[in-house]
This record gives structure tokens, C-alpha cells and sequence, in this order.
């Protein structure tokens, strides 16, 4: 059973029946929005949005991963690639990054996921834009974040996996933010630590 998250709703990460969840993918996906008025003929133009890992030891960050280092430096993290014109808006995954959670260094105890338009163009511009959670192990989807309103910014915070006792839980943040690369939303990260 999926959970829709709002802003700030927290979930644990602990599987129904009892045991906690290995490994995790914070998927993303969108689609350009179409144009309106005299530009609408236009073919949509192509939006780059990309999916960024921040691994936290409180309020430090430890490493990264998006488009340009696919890899944790501990493994534990991996990113699927970089897409660079979004999907068809249909909810599969158009980004991806997998978190073995067992395998996530003790001293890391966060990670925040943002989105950020490559291109600059804000999210008025991008349509059915959302992350989502899914247990990797068994395919099902936990939760799902819509970023949703448009607007004039061009990234946002969406949401973080903090350690929470032995286990894990997840935040939904969706604040926005301006910015092209995940370096440009580190002032903006800070606030959710």
C-alpha cells in the first residue's frame, strides 16, 4: 500500500509484519509540461531534471551522488544515469537512486534527496513531476511525494531517510529552491538537518 506523503510527513522504514527494509530506491520522474498560447505548436521543450544524494554525518556532508559520481564512495548509494529530457508523465522512474540501507556507513546519518532543473527552467514548466520510495527487494512502491504547485523555483529539497533508533524513517521536505546543481541547494539543505 502506497503512502502519499504531504510536506513534512514523516514514515518509518520498517516493513508490515515487522523487520526493517534493506535496500530502497528514491525514484523520480516528469515530463515537460506543453506549451500554452502562440507557443503551444511548438513540440515541448526538453527539461533536464536531476536527482541528487547528499549522505550527511549531522549537519557535514560526507559524500554525494548524482549525474557525475553514479557511486557512493562506500558503495552503498548508486544512481541509475542521467536522464535528460524526462518521460512521458506515465510514473515510472525517468531517475533513480538505490539506497542499501545495511550497507550505509554507521557514522552517516541522513541523506537528503533533491531535484534541480539542469537546465534552468522552473516547474511551471515540468508536469506531473514526482519521488517516490519503493522497497527494492520486493518492487513495491512505499511512498510517493508529488511536486506539486509549479512555480517560479527551479529545484527542491524533496525529501530525507534518517536513522531513527536501529531502524530508518523517511521525510517528505518539498521546499523549493533556486539552483541548477545539488551544490547550489546546499544553503537550502542546511535548513533540514
Amino acid at each position: 500500500m502506497t503512502v502519499n506523503l504531504t510536506k513534512g510527513q514523516q514514515i518509518s522504514l520498517t516493513k508490515t509484519g515487522g523487520g526493517e527494509l534493506t535496500v530502497v530506491r528514491m525514484g523520480l520522474g516528469w515530463k515537460s509540461a506543453p506549451r500554452r498560447g502562440f507557443l503551444a505548436r511548438l513540440a515541448a521543450r526538453e527539461i533536464d531534471l536531476d536527482a541528487s544524494a547528499v549522505l550527511f554525518t549531522g549537519t557535514t556532508p560526507q559524500d554525494v551522488v548524482f549525474f557525475q559520481h553514479l557511486t557512493s564512495d562506500d558503495g552503498s548509494v548508486r544512481h541509475n544515469g542521467d536522464n535528460r529530457v524526462g518521460g512521458a508523465g506515465e510514473g515510472g522512474d525517468d531517475e533513480s537512486i538505490i539506497v542499501d540501507l545495511q550497507r550505509v556507513p554507521a557514522q552517516v546519518d541522513q541523506i537528503v534527496f533533491t531535484v534541480n532543473s539542469f537546465t534552468g527552467q522552473t516547474f511551471e514548466e515540468v508536469d506531473n513531476a514526482f519521488c517516490r520510495l519503493v522497497d527494492e527487494t520486493t518492487g513495491q512502491e512505499l511512498a510517493r511525494y508529488t511536486l506539486t504547485g509549479g512555480g517560479r523555483h527551479t529545484a527542491q529539497i524533496m525529501a530525507k531517510v534518517q536513522r531513527s533508533g536501529a531502524g530508518w524513517q523517511m521525510t517528505a521536505i518539498g521546499t523549493a529552491a533556486q539552483g541548477r546543481t545539488f551544490q547550489d541547494l546546499m544553503p537550502a539543505v542546511a535548513a533540514h538537518l
